[in-house]
């Protein structure tokens, strides 16, 4: 018996320069680019199960994008995909969308928006937010970064994640860093409390009280944090800082200091009193990676749970929640896991640094 016949699949030109843009393209969704990939390898006359065996799925699965494409084209390859209602946007026009979107800017603003896009290529608002959500595109959305330029970025990685998962016998090793000025903020109007049906409410608008800084100090092996707040965070709190912690030391292990480069931390002052103690060392994390520092993750919980939402007239209620917040954690302390390695962190900042690059040489074509 001979087997049904593969639909043919034939491409315009302005097919195959829509799906070979979407296969480079670093932010396409994954499971888009792989059926591009598919349709692409059909379409220089491969049989399905050859498609299938080179991308690593199923026979099947080659064969449902494949008929998909020839009979709705690009638009058969969305997850919106929905068969039924003949098709008012053609393929190019999906494709024009998605480049321009990518593209371009419109002339009075620096990202499309969908009434801006709407507009301008005459489709209707919800085409627009189609197109868009089925390709991924959220142009009104932006994210930062920012990567290390320290020329001992790559030992110093290695140095304090090798502390992490591999840490030395009987030693101590704590991560500290200050969370300076913090505002003792209080609301204009009392906030309105959280009701059946309605959320908490609070005025926008706001009033200082004055800051103190938090110096912290976070057990790696335990969870447990040693802190203390200050009027002011110089090098002169900093020491006294060392001292508080010295205090808590027991006799005999290693202390390891994982830091930050900020200027106290390296004043001849702090540098005498560490030198007095041979048994402490200090690992310094790269500029512009606070992220290494297991300290910023339990800042982050305390801004969460106890600063973002807290009304302080004060800074003394500040401080008494700070310190309420830090015995609190302490009565059952949990460490965070650190998982990843020195060299798959290495990995993914050198994948990152070459979609950048990636991505501003095609800017630039």
């Amino acid at each position: 018996m001979v087997g049904r016949q593969a639909a043919l699949v034939v491409l315009s030109e302005a097919d195959r320069n829509f799906l070979e843009s979407q296969v480079r393209r670093h932010k396409a969704p994954r499971s888009l680019s792989d059926r591009c990939r598919m349709v692409l390898l059909c379409a220089q006359g491969l049989q399905s199960k050859d498609v299938a065996e080179r991308l690593g799925v199923h026979e099947h699965t080659v064969g449902k994008w494949r008929r998909r494409f020839v009979q709705d084209g690009i638009e058969g390859l969305t997850d919106e995909y929905r068969a039924g209602r003949p098709r008012t946007v053609s393929d190019a026009k999906v494709a024009e969308v998605v480049e321009r979107t990518l593209n371009t800017t419109p002339r009075d603003a620096t990202h499309w928006s969908i009434r801006s896009m709407a507009a301008d290529s005459g489709l209707s608002h919800t085409t627009i937010r189609r197109i868009w959500t089925a390709f991924g595109l959220q142009p009104h959305r932006a994210e930062t970064f920012k990567l290390s330029s320290d020329p001992l970025f790559v030992d110093k990685v290695q140095d304090i994640v090798g502390l992490y998962m591999a840490p030395p016998d009987r030693a101590i090793v704590l991560c500290v860093d200050e969370k300076s000025q913090i505002q003792a903020l209080d609301r204009e109007q009392p906030v309105l409390p959280m009701a059946p049906g309605v959320v908490e409410r609070r005025t926008h608008t706001y009033v200082r009280n004055g800051t103190t800084s938090l110096f912290a100090a976070l057990d790696i092996a335990t969870g447990a944090v040693i802190g203390h707040c200050y009027k002011r965070h110089r090098a002169t709190e900093f020491l006294d800082f060392l001292k508080r912690i010295d205090a808590e030391m027991p006799d005999g292990p290693d202390v390891h200091l994982v830091m930050d480069n900020y200027a106290t931390h390296k004043t001849p002052k702090i540098k005498a009193w560490l030198a007095r103690r041979p048994h402490w060392h200090v690992h310094f994390t790269p500029t512009s990676a606070s992220w290494i520092n297991q300290v910023e993750r339990w800042f982050a919980e305390l801004t969460r749970k106890q600063l973002q939402r807290g009304v302080h007239r004060s800074t003394a209620e500040l401080e008494a929640d700070i310190n309420a917040f830090i015995e609190s954690h302490n009565e059952n302390p949990t460490p965070y896991k650190w998982v990843k390695s020195a060299d798959q962190i290495l990995a993914a900042v050198k994948r990152f640094c070459q979609k950048t690059m990636n991505r501003t040489s095609d800017s630039r074509d």
